[in-house]
């Protein structure tokens, strides 16, 4: 090959170098941008009998600097700390809602247990009274509002959730359509490395959306899988995600995929991790559901536990107490994938405060038995007998199902879902608060002894059909056989001594007498102390003036401190503090895990960086050396010319 023809590749060779180093520089700052560089190569030689004798060179490639580990590194750090991200904003709203000195629940709490106090002092007033119902009406609003604001955030999830998904579909898309691309152009081992560094940007976004795997495939192809291998692009096809209600609760918004005819078929969460998607469901389904959770709890638990009491007293009219709170119904949500033949209804109201959980139930037909699986921790408690004779019970809440069911019919529960929502006050006249016990009892001061009977109390059981007193019942003690008569003949009397329960029958004609034994029947309780006299009495029979009576208030007031919830191990304000300090927790460990996060993330690039970023120190070095080359395969030209012009002056 001639001297000439060696120049021009040299100088062909420099140009494509000076190219693709003004390109670097020129996208030195572009997001994604791979650093690329000409890869030449000599051109066979040529023997000339003495020996070879190079041709010149070529340019074989344009390599793009790009490692596959680290960019796929730099994907995952970057997806957990939009996880991280998204996880961290959402629950501060939370931490900040709950915790609120002012706006929170304890202080309102504490307030409508001080009117409590301050009417079980002052029963005739009527201010106290009032002032009682005021605090409850703030105590009502406050579940309401907070219930509301937990309600607004999870609005607000949704809303999230549906944009992502949108987002999704079209970064999925357009890697689809790249693929295509890429693949038509990639062809002779070449490739098109601007739409590798355009595809590799869209992976970057779309991962901090969902965390994905990239599987590499033929002709520089790429195949997209989220979460446990469902697909999302593959080669040039993306598949379309898209939004629904749960089935169980259309306001709870679910992801999955759509098929070309608009079928939707819903993902389970957990296949969804990493990225924003990713961090708003781990959120939804973990701080977000226990926070409604745990506060209609406390609602559920302090409306059931006061009404219980409440209902146990006098008011000034001398009735006995109506519910003070409204009923709390459960959250009952029908699958809208049971079979249309299916009758089946479930209904489920909150009865007993302390077995009460913040978990949700899943209730499931075999096509024999209905089962209620806790579904925090997978319990399963079987309805019997099915069909049912009365309501069953099961913790703290009871089933009624009613109609003809279907096999695989299912129902979701959410017992204290609403509670806070449907907290109310249902008491408005002041004179209907039952501060008062409707039982009085007394020992005339005719009695020679110096034996004392309690004030008395009544309990559930005082409301059963027929145990309410309409007059007095007259006991009078034999000192011959040391023993009571004249207790009701048609109830059982139970008397308790050290513990020791001991059950006389209906109809026992006298009962013996312990010193301080507690005495019960028909729901009625008390004790009688000391040493009676012969045919001494006592009276235990209907208030009749307890207009300025607050037994019944004192023990209201005392539900503030009484372990009431959680089999009896918590009041209202240490679980609705541990609930606080849950989501205080997940809030600090997501601050933490956020910038462990962003130091991964930083760490990451500096690596991808190192590979396949620009360094323009290095650029401006490289075209100073592809001006050189080009300068010295010019002079190889112009020498060329001026040896042939002088082989042809040779020839005139």
């Amino acid at each position: 090959m001639s001297l000439l023809s060696i120049g021009k590749s040299g100088l062909l060779a420099a140009q494509v170098g000076l190219s693709t180093t003004g390109n670097n520089i020129t996208n030195a700052g572009v997001t994604g941008y791979s650093r690329q560089v000409a890869i030449q190569s000599d051109t066979p030689t040529l023997d000339q009998g003495f020996g070879f004798v190079g041709t010149g060179t070529e340019v074989t490639a344009v390599r793009r600097y790009y490692d596959n580990f680290l960019a796929t590194q730099l994907r995952n750090a970057e997806s957990n700390q939009a996880s991280l991200d998204v996880y961290s904003k959402q629950i501060s709203q939370i931490d900040n809602l709950l915790a609120d000195p002012t706006a929170g629940l304890s202080p309102a709490l504490q307030d409508f247990f001080n009117g409590v106090q301050d009417a079980t002092s002052n029963p005739a007033s009527a201010a106290s009274r009032q002032a009682m119902l005021s605090s409850a009406e703030s105590l009502a609003a406050r579940f309401q509002g907070m219930s509301a604001r937990l309600s607004e955030i999870s609005s607000g999830v949704n809303g999230q959730i549906v944009s992502n998904v949108g987002e999704i579909n079209s970064f999925a898309r357009q890697i689809a359509e790249l693929n295509k691309s890429i693949s038509a152009l990639s062809t002779d081992g070449k490739a098109p490395n601007d739409l590798l560094d355009h595809r590799d940007a869209l992976l970057t976004e779309l991962n901090k959306l969902v965390k994905t795997t990239v599987i590499a495939g033929d002709n520089n192809a790429l195949t997209v899988e989220m979460g446990t291998g469902q697909p999302l692009v593959v080669g040039n096809t993306a598949f379309t995600l898209g939004t629904a209600g749960s089935p169980t609760d259309v306001t709870r918004m679910t992801v999955g995929y759509v098929t070309d005819n608009g079928n939707f078929s819903a993902l389970p969460d957990r296949v969804l991790s990493g990225g924003q998607l990713g961090g708003l469901l781990e959120f939804r389904n973990g701080p977000m559901d226990r926070a409604q959770n745990s506060l209609g709890q406390v609602a559920a638990a302090l409306a059931v536990s006061f009404n219980a009491q409440h209902q146990l007293g006098q008011d000034q009219n001398g009735a006995l107490g109506t519910p003070f709170f409204g009923p709390i119904n459960a959250y009952v949500g029908t699958n809208s994938h049971n079979l249309g033949s299916s009758t089946a209804a479930v209904s489920a109201v909150v009865t007993d405060a302390a077995g009460l959980t913040a978990s949700d139930y899943s209730v499931d037909y075999d096509g024999a038995n209905f089962s209620v699986k806790r579904l925090s921790d997978g319990q399963v408690t079987q309805i019997n007998p099915f069909p049912q004779t009365a309501p069953q019970v099961i913790d703290g809440v009871a089933y009624t199902i009613t109609g003809t069911p279907a096999a695989n019919d299912n129902f979701l529960v959410r017992p204290t879902y609403n509670a806070a929502k449907d907290f109310d006050v249902l008491v408005e006249d002041r004179t209907k608060i039952a501060l008062a016990a409707p039982i009085a009892t007394a020992a005339p001061t005719t009695n020679a002894g110096n034996a004392k009977i309690t004030a008395g109390t009544v309990d559930a059981n005082y409301l059963a059909p027929g145990n309410a007193l309409t007059a007095p019942v007259t006991l009078a003690f034999d000192k011959a056989s040391n023993s009571l008569s004249g207790f009701p003949a048609g109830q059982d009397v139970t008397v308790t001594v050290n513990g020791v329960a001991t059950v006389y029958p209906a109809g026992t004609p006298s009962i013996p007498y312990t010193d301080g034994a507690a005495i019960s029947f028909g729901g009625v309780n008390f004790a009688i102390s000391g040493t009676p006299a012969d045919l001494d009495k006592f009276t235990v029979g209907p208030n009749t003036s307890g207009v300025g009576d607050s037994r019944n208030g004192a023990l209201l007031a005392a539900l503030q401190t009484k372990n009431t919830m959680d089999n009896g191990n918590a009041t209202f304000q240490t679980s609705y503090a541990q609930m606080v300090n849950y989501v205080g927790n997940k809030a600090r460990e997501a601050q933490i895990g956020g910038a462990a996060a962003d130091a991964a993330v930083a760490q990451a690039t500096n690596a991808q960086q190192s590979v396949s970023g620009v360094n323009l120190d290095e650029e401006a070095a490289n075209l100073l050396r592809y001006q050189q080359a080009y300068q010295a395969a010019g002079k190889v030209m112009q020498v060329a010319s001026q040896l042939f012009d002088t082989l042809l002056s040779l020839g005139r």
